[in-house]
């Protein structure tokens, strides 16, 4: 599909939270809800130990700081993270929140990583895209040692560019407020996020624009096409293919960021998660598959022990 460069083999991904040089990783997803409350008990249910609710804000021109209009609550791996946003203020950003939550409450979100955000913006620009100014961004943290900061650069395009969803770079400049090690132990044993599955009504075409979002090569699968990062992957599946394969997932508008893969330590404690909590879900070969509480929107979790065992992936 495209001549860009090929990313490592299966299982072979980065071990390393952030980026260097023109690495590029899949760093988060993040599910629009209009209750925080609800959701943090919703990610908990399911096995995972969220960290308190925060509210973004940027800095301003003239110091201090204005509201971004939205606020989150995280789940935090050992490599990436997943994040409920919801809505704090009437900006400009919170707006844009509010027309994909009116389409469906759940995932309008995927944010990459890489080192330079700066510098991934003006390859965007040049690749063709309409690209936004660079947004510097923060938001209060709790530490074990007092009051801290996550501070952010991010780039996107222009929303028309990247229908899917907020499709989007960042760089991260506060690792140890973002990723602290009380955050990283969940009782479904989830380690990392792997790759996040979007269902599009033309493969082909999403996978070239993902492909130049990405500067990675894009892959065709029956019925899809998977975009393998540094870290991580997108993969881009059709509509028939979706339905027949997570029937699970209903979603009737297309594109749709149907769900997620995460690396566990334990299917076993996966497994006994979910039962407990009372979700629907099904055992796939060498992993298994979970539809979200209604809280956190329409999708699936896909937990596996080796990226690997991911049916795209084979």
């Amino acid at each position: 599909m495209t001549d860009l460069p090929a990313a490592a083999a299966p299982d072979d991904d980065i071990d390393r939270q952030l980026p260097a040089g023109d690495e590029i990783f899949l760093d988060h997803v993040a599910h629009f809800v209009r209750d925080a409350e609800a959701a943090s008990r919703a990610f908990a249910r399911a096995g995972f130990a969220p960290t308190p609710i925060s509210i973004q804000v940027n800095p301003g021109p003239a110091g201090g700081v204005t509201p971004t209009g939205t606020g989150n609550v995280t789940a935090m791996f050992s490599r990436g993270y997943v994040e409920v946003l919801f809505k704090t203020a009437d900006t400009a950003l919170a707006r844009e929140f509010d027309l994909a939550l009116a389409r469906h409450a759940g995932l309008h979100l995927a944010a990459f990583a890489v080192a330079d955000a700066a510098k991934a913006r003006q390859r965007l620009a040049t690749s063709g895209f309409r690209v936004r100014d660079l947004v510097r961004m923060q938001r209060p943290v709790e530490t074990e040692t007092g009051a801290g900061t996550a501070a952010f650069t991010i780039a996107r395009v222009e929303p028309e560019m990247m229908p899917e969803g907020r499709i989007q770079m960042l760089t991260h400049h506060t690792e140890q407020s973002v990723w602290q090690p009380r955050w990283l132990s969940h009782p479904n044993s989830a380690q990392g996020l792997i790759d996040v599955v979007i269902a599009v009504a033309d493969v082909t075409e999403a996978a070239q624009r993902f492909a130049g979002f990405t500067g990675r090569a894009a892959t065709p699968t029956p019925g899809g096409a998977l975009i393998r990062l540094d870290r991580g992957g997108v993969y881009l599946v059709s509509h028939d293919r979706a339905t027949e394969k997570l029937p699970e997932v209903a979603f009737t508008t297309l594109p749709f960021i149907l769900g997620y893969a995460l690396r566990v330590n334990s299917l076993e404690a996966a497994e006994t998660a979910v039962d407990r909590g009372d979700l629907e879900w099904r055992s796939i070969e060498g992993g298994l598959v979970a539809g979200f509480p209604v809280e956190l929107g329409k999708g699936a979790w896909f937990f596996v022990e080796q990226a690997s065992a991911l049916p795209w992936r084979l």
